[in-house]
């Protein structure tokens, strides 16, 4: 093991999780919750804050500030607390508490956003808090994860290479669309390598990031209100759209058999499942990539009473574990 004296210097990139054997689902999950901010997002974090750092646009006093659902939050409030910076999230009432007790431990200060934009939704009215906020102090440095290169490059740079050496076969690739930063990165990557990989965006039923109508959602992470600056539809060959009841049933079937993963995991494997499903399964080589673990939802997306967890959600549960009972049950 690595000795380490900055936490951005630990996050583990050779963790796969077979799903035949807990799903029976043809995928690899690739885990990117193990690090000290518990998601994919300090990828881009340390990216964005060590730019920053190199172009001198973080100053003495120089406050941080970004527009976060969550995980990000928790990336940056680790990144500039170990580097002496201050940090102020703006996010919004879809945040679950223990995000924004954990950010706050570490150091950050956070403003909760409660009533969403006419138009843009809780995104919008985040956006628009930051930009008031920045054009009336000039101490506060907006990173801008939506429109920031850092994002995509993280990703560009780390998650794509570490896939395509340890799938050097692979067909299929599954990544979650919230500002499109990894999906266009590990896209990037493989069509500048020409690699022959198909690229499945996942993305929440209620998000207009391919143009679909929007709605509400409950589930922080994936989706958005607003169209992402960095999306090149180029690069992506096919999309799913995820409804979030279908979100929760795919994270407590994998809560069922040991794996406690975020939301945002719940949604690609639901995802990749569906596409599995339509598009044929045998001898495909396919990966999602899991953002996050489980142990911030468990007042949301793992609660018997959440809005989400609705009656159909109880019923799809109890279908598909009576069906694995009477598989079980026939002879081998």
């Amino acid at each position: 093991m690595p000795v380490i004296s900055d936490p951005a210097q630990f996050n583990e990139e050779e963790l796969y999780v077979d799903l035949r054997a807990a799903l029976g689902l043809p995928l690899y999950l690739k885990c990117e919750g193990f690090n000290f901010a518990g998601s994919v997002k300090l990828k881009a974090a340390t990216e964005m804050v060590n730019a920053a750092e190199r172009q001198g646009l973080l100053r003495p006093g120089s406050v941080l500030v970004e527009s976060s659902s969550g995980n990000l939050g928790v990336a940056l409030s680790v990144i500039a607390a170990s580097r002496g910076h201050r940090f102020l999230c703006v996010t919004d009432s879809r945040c679950n508490l223990p995000t924004i007790r954990l950010m706050e431990a570490l150091g950050t200060r956070v403003h909760v956003i409660r009533e969403p934009d006419v138009h843009g939704g809780f995104l919008g009215a985040r956006l628009a808090y930051v930009r008031a906020l920045c054009a009336s102090d000039d101490r506060y440095t907006w990173l801008n994860q939506y429109t920031n290169q850092g994002n995509w490059r993280a990703h560009f740079r780390t998650t794509a290479p570490a896939i395509a050496r340890r799938f050097p076969d692979l067909d299929v690739l599954f990544v979650g669309a919230g500002t499109t930063g990894t999906l266009m990165g590990c896209a990037r990557w493989f069509w500048q390598w020409r690699r022959r990989v198909h690229i499945v965006a996942v993305d929440s039923v209620g998000s207009v990031s391919f143009g679909g109508p929007a709605g509400p959602r409950m589930i922080p992470g994936l989706g958005t209100s607003v169209p992402p600056p960095m999306l090149d539809e180029s690069y992506v060959n096919d999309v799913v759209h995820v409804e979030e009841t279908d979100t929760v049933l795919a994270c407590r079937r994998l809560a069922a058999r040991g794996f406690l993963f975020g939301g945002s995991t719940g949604t690609v494997v639901s995802g990749a499942g569906q596409w599995l499903a339509r598009n044929g399964r045998d001898g495909l080589t396919s990966v999602a990539i899991a953002p996050d673990l489980g142990e911030r939802y468990l007042d949301t997306v793992y609660h018997q009473d959440w809005p989400v967890s609705a009656a159909e959600t109880v019923e799809g549960i109890e279908a598909i574990e009576a069906e694995e009972a009477v598989a079980m049950a026939r002879p081998a």
